[in-house]
């Protein structure tokens, strides 16, 4: 409980009083003497173009990145639920990037994705294709870092898809194959419908993950370019870079509540409803 008070709650709490005052790193010598501003600092973030700017991206990471996350965890924890030579092979292969750092992931496949010399380009270059600068685009940056987070990702999703699809009865697919129902059928039918508990507890960790999308956007490109691929949370690690103690936590407490929104939202519409 102590570790708990000191290193959570309390600064959880000191955030949160931070956020309605005009703090900056100047007054951390007097910080009880900084002045109350109540909602100036919220106010000034949702009439900030930069602040607008990277809640949309926010959300394009979140649009673009949870259903590709998820159509790719699931389509490899079917295939290797489906086999049974080699599979904890395969499990590590597509779990080892996780544990790998996400600095030096970022970093490799930054130069990957380089314009000159990127391994993509020069394959597609084999090709008669001339590749495009993956990273020094506006438009293309962003689904870039989002196919990148994605192979990352999938391998802890594809674990918890792999032990829902495990713990299916074998009798209740036998007696739908026993009645004629196709692989698709099996899989749109049963397999979809039993696996919801594990596809919306997927779905709402790797919602949390891309709304908190950082670390790949700071080593891959900087937010750039023009700002193109810049986050929240990457909004609030620059004002708080900057000195701007307060506006920071705000900003930060306007990404805790929109993960609140998204995950309530989810299980509004996914969740498990009872019969009347």
């Amino acid at each position: 409980m102590v570790l708990f008070v000191v290193f959570t709650a309390g600064p959880v709490l000191a955030s949160l009083a931070m956020s309605f005052t005009d703090i900056r790193s100047t007054d951390m010598r007097t910080p009880f003497a900084v002045g109350f501003t109540g909602l100036e600092n919220y106010t000034r973030l949702l009439g900030d173009p930069l602040f607008q700017k990277v809640m949309l991206n926010t959300f394009e990471y979140l649009v673009l990145g949870v259903p590709l996350t998820m159509a790719l965890a699931l389509a490899a924890a079917v295939g290797l639920n489906q086999i049974s030579f080699l599979r904890g092979l395969f499990r590590v292969g597509y779990y080892l990037p996780v544990v790998t750092s996400i600095v030096a992931v970022s970093v490799v496949w930054k130069f990957l994705l380089r314009d000159q010399g990127g391994l993509v380009n020069t394959v597609l270059g084999f090709v008669g294709i001339s590749g495009p600068g993956w990273l020094d685009s506006t438009t293309l940056a962003l689904p870039s870092l989002v196919v990148m987070s994605s192979w990352r990702n999938l391998g802890t999703l594809m674990i918890i898809f792999l032990a829902g699809l495990q713990s299916i009865p074998r009798e209740v697919t036998e007696a739908s194959e026993v009645d004629g129902a196709g692989s698709w059928q099996r899989f749109r039918h049963i397999t979809l419908p039993m696996l919801r508990p594990t596809l919306l507890f997927g779905a709402v960790i790797t919602s949390i993950g891309y709304l908190q999308f950082f670390e790949e956007a700071f080593v891959m490109t900087h937010g750039g370019p023009l700002d193109s691929t810049r986050s929240v949370t990457f909004f609030t690690y620059d004002q708080f870079g900057f000195g701007n103690y307060g506006l920071a936590a705000a900003a930060s407490y306007l990404l805790f509540l929109a993960v609140v929104v998204f995950t309530l939202v989810q299980f509004r519409l996914f969740g498990e409803r009872k019969e009347k």
